[in-house]
């Protein structure tokens, strides 16, 4: 992360990132100015129970957020048992077909898997992937993940040490 003269984040460093779950909410977080919306489809995310989108209706996001500029990440952070990797594949394969920016993953076996059928699709570890040092942060570099999402558990000073240390976006 790159840092102003005072410390804090320069403003074109900054991410608005928000969560949709139907489509008010998403055309809210366009017309508020988000740089990027998160949301989950009706398997494979941590809030299966809450209201979301249907894989189906992926082509149709990811047209509406693109003609506004916008990113759209699909939350795939929960972990992938050996009998759903056919389920996980074909989800896959359809946020890629649907032009959807990065999937959001928790399960190293799920980022295997990505790595196979597309060796540059970008993947972003979520916080459930509970990488809170410099250490995880190498640890995940091989499998050429686009951006980490540090664990909850890690306080201010800790992330600027973890950023300056690993150089991987955040």
């Amino acid at each position: 992360m790159n840092m102003s003269d005072n410390g804090a984040p320069r403003r074109e460093d900054i991410e608005l990132l928000a969560p949709a779950g139907d489509w008010e909410c998403l055309e809210a977080a366009v017309a508020n100015g988000a740089n990027a919306v998160f949301f989950g489809v009706e398997k494979f995310n941590a809030r299966a129970r809450a209201h979301n989108f249907r894989t189906d209706e992926l082509p149709e996001m990811m047209r509406f957020l693109h003609r506004y500029g916008v990113k759209g990440f699909l939350t795939f952070n929960i972990l992938v048992f050996e009998e759903e990797l056919e389920d996980a594949k074909r989800l896959v394969e359809a946020c890629i077909e649907a032009g959807v920016d990065a999937v959001i993953v928790q399960d190293l076996g799920l980022v295997k898997l990505i790595r196979e059928i597309s060796p540059d699709f970008p993947i972003h570890g979520s916080t459930q992937m509970t990488i809170t040092s410099p250490e995880a942060v190498e640890f995940v570099k091989p499998w050429g993940l686009e951006r980490v999402v540090l664990g909850r558990e890690n306080n201010l000073k800790q992330i600027r040490q973890i950023g300056e240390q690993a150089k991987l976006p955040m």
